[in-house]
């Protein structure tokens, strides 16, 4: 196996995601860190900081010049960060000994970096929100579809009571929703510009720095930024937290449904089941399951990116390089799980008759809370319960349905019109409803 699955050539379409993959290549870093430098140029140029018949030309270049990631691993494996051979390369590269000492004019290597990750990113959380509007989309078409089937609901592992299908999918739904509107406030604390010079005061620019970071951030459509956030990381720790929040949204909903689709339970089937190599008559669900294992995987990388928050003193190379080790998986592992859900939510065929006979079982226990409660009218609540509880162990034990015991027990009463899933969802196909109205302003 290759040392990252995202990027093996065997396991590349189970993890990885070739439109958010594109973003985080060597060359769209290389790509977007020259996009900050001309355009830094730039800006420098128009504000008289540098001559701007140089800014001119640095600007141009930068959208020309192609560079060679492996030429520049040596020495970035010497220097531990990219921009020092990037910044070297490029100047031998435009062949302009009177422009190329204006190269990278008063920044830090973190200043490139971090700028040029947060504008890859902007692209990234466009894809990722696009497809959970989608999934959230698709969801509500099954909730909607859905509002009326009744199924078991269970607490615990065990039977409680009734619920519908459609429920049970808006609470897949609503969890999404609601990342949307934190990743809308989310937004503007990540995708700053980061200007601030070697140590965080921009002192190499003299009284022009924040002018020209305001001016960088207006030209590459970014955030301004007044603090340094150079080892002020918790925008990055926002972004992570919250991209693991998503995935653990979208695993709940796999776990569901392998529960759902177990062989004895049986009460969805699911599109495209995976083979076995060995058992000709199983459908692995395979999908619910991809998305449960990027859940976990991604919750121990985001446990990295917390971790780094503690960058030590202005900068720290240490805790900025697990940055980079654990960032870029989260991303895409994101990514490809809202792919995996979107494609997954509208094969879901949920079955009518496994979810009526699973509510039921052959002795109607999940009626036995409606049950005490009707029940409290003859007597008081405390009492009733323990009846109730009696006779489910007396049908436990004798196989004999609970709603005919208690028509035994206590005749005069129409106990079979309580054991109905309609008479016992309460809100359920509300909720589902509710879910489809909020879905249909995403």
């Amino acid at each position: 196996m290759a040392v990252s699955a995202f990027d093996s050539a065997l396991f590349r379409d189970l993890f990885h995601d070739a439109e958010v993959g594109r973003l985080f290549t060597d060359s769209a870093e290389i790509r977007a860190m020259l996009l900050v430098e001309g355009t830094l140029a730039k800006v420098q140029g128009r504000l008289g900081i540098i001559p701007e018949v140089s800014a001119a030309f640095i600007h141009r270049a930068a959208q020309e010049v192609r560079l060679d990631p492996a030429a520049m691993s040596a020495e970035t494996g010497v220097n531990a960060v990219p921009v020092p051979a990037l910044v070297e390369a490029f100047r031998k590269a435009i062949e302009a000994p009177d422009h190329a000492p204006y190269i990278h004019w008063g920044a830090t290597s973190q200043d490139i970096v971090d700028t040029a990750l947060v504008l890859r990113l902007r692209q990234a959380l466009a894809i990722i929100e696009r497809r959970m509007r989608d999934v959230v989309r698709a969801l509500a078409a099954q909730a909607e579809a859905h509002a009326g089937l009744p199924m078991a609901a269970r607490t615990l592992g065990q039977t409680a009571t009734p619920t519908s299908f459609g429920a049970v999918v808006a609470s897949w739904g609503w969890p999404l929703i609601r990342h949307l509107e934190r990743l809308e406030a989310l937004r503007p604390r990540l995708l700053r510009v980061s200007l601030f010079g070697a140590a965080g005061t921009l002192a190499a620019m003299g009284p022009n720095g924040r002018e020209v970071r305001n001016g960088l951030a207006e030209a590459l459509g970014l955030g301004p930024a007044d603090d340094a956030w150079h080892s002020a990381r918790d925008g990055i720790a926002e972004l992570a937290a919250w991209l693991s929040a998503v995935t653990g949204s979208l695993a709940k909903m796999g776990g569901d449904l392998v529960l759902m689709a177990q062989s004895e339970v049986g009460e969805v089937r699911l599109g495209g089941g995976g083979a076995s190599s060995t058992l000709p008559q199983k459908q692995n669900p395979v999908r619910p399951l991809v998305l449960c294992a990027l859940a976990r995987h991604l919750t121990g990388l985001n446990a990295n990116i917390q971790g780094a928050l503690s960058h030590r003193q202005q900068r720290d190379g240490a805790a900025w390089m697990l940055e980079w080790l654990s960032l870029p998986q989260i991303v895409m592992g994101t990514a490809k799980a809202l792919s995996v859900a979107d494609g997954l939510v509208p094969d879901i065929e949920p079955q009518p008759e496994a979810m009526a006979r699973n509510i039921d079982g052959g002795l109607g226990l999940a009626y036995a809370e409606a049950l005490s409660f009707a029940l409290a009218g003859q007597m008081s609540r405390p009492e009733a319960q323990a009846a109730i509880k009696a006779l489910c162990r007396k049908a436990q034990e004798s196989g004999t349905p609970l709603v005919q015991l208690a028509t035994e027990a206590w005749p005069g009463t129409d106990w079979a019109a309580l054991c109905r899933p309609e008479a016992q969802w309460g809100e359920a196909p509300a909720h589902a409803a509710r879910f489809v109205a909020a879905a249909k302003g995403v």
